[in-house]
């Protein structure tokens, strides 16, 4: 089976205000349905790492493949169309809009791609609201629930546009034990029913060790 993803040899240095080579030949790949982590000591390059893999970050040397297209060297627009398309995000903060309702804050993503029609995507924003159990709180502005709730929304978004990957960098961090399994939780039930790979960085011991394959940094270097 084709992996989803595939990095080649992925370096990256900063320049600003010294130069820094902050990954160096990477090299990995993440199964259909796996589950991964990236472990590491802050600074270490995970966070770069996957910012790079979510084509967020295009400043770097090797190659990238998403289900065996070749993403380096694409041009910024169909880049982000394939971000939009195949690469959910979650981010250590949810960066929820507070003056949208949570709904319209999940169907964002799905307006800009444009595939559906605005009602079919206020359905599948409902439906998928339902699955995190969060439905009842679809007209409340963003900034009218508790953090909890705003990050399962946040995985709510980065689902809408069906996407074949889910990433995530520190998505539990922020959250309290109870809140961050529950994250958890929800993350292997999605991986399990739709087959959804996921790619997370955390500094979470307890979070990494129930997922399938822990990948292990160190100076910008893959140990394990």
């Amino acid at each position: 089976m084709e992996p989803v993803l595939v990095a080649q040899d992925i370096n990256k240095s900063f320049t600003d205000p010294v130069n820094f080579h902050v990954l160096k030949d990477i090299n990995f790949q993440v199964e259909k349905g796996e589950f991964v982590t990236i472990m590491g000591k802050s600074g270490c390059g995970k966070s770069t790492l996957l910012y790079i893999l979510s084509t967020m970050d295009r400043d770097y040397t090797g190659n990238l493949f998403l289900e065996g297209r070749k993403l380096t060297g694409q041009s910024p627009a169909e880049l982000s169309k394939v971000q939009n398309e195949h690469i959910g995000f979650v981010f250590q903060f949810h960066f929820l809009l507070p003056e949208f309702t949570i709904l319209e804050n999940v169907m964002l993503p799905a307006q800009k791609l444009g595939r559906k029609t605005t009602g079919q995507i206020r359905i599948d924003a409902l439906e998928k609201l339902a699955l995190l159990d969060i439905a009842d709180q679809a007209n409340k502005l963003a900034n009218r629930i508790s953090g909890g709730q705003k990050q399962r929304v946040a995985i709510v978004r980065a689902l809408i546009n069906d996407p074949m990957i889910i990433m995530g960098d520190e998505p539990t961090g922020n959250l309290d034990s109870h809140n961050a399994d529950n994250v958890f939780t929800i993350f292997k039930q999605l991986g399990k029913e739709r087959n959804l790979s996921l790619l997370i960085v955390t500094h979470d011991d307890d979070f990494a060790r129930k997922t399938d394959r822990i990948i292990r940094m160190e100076d910008g270097r893959i140990l394990a």
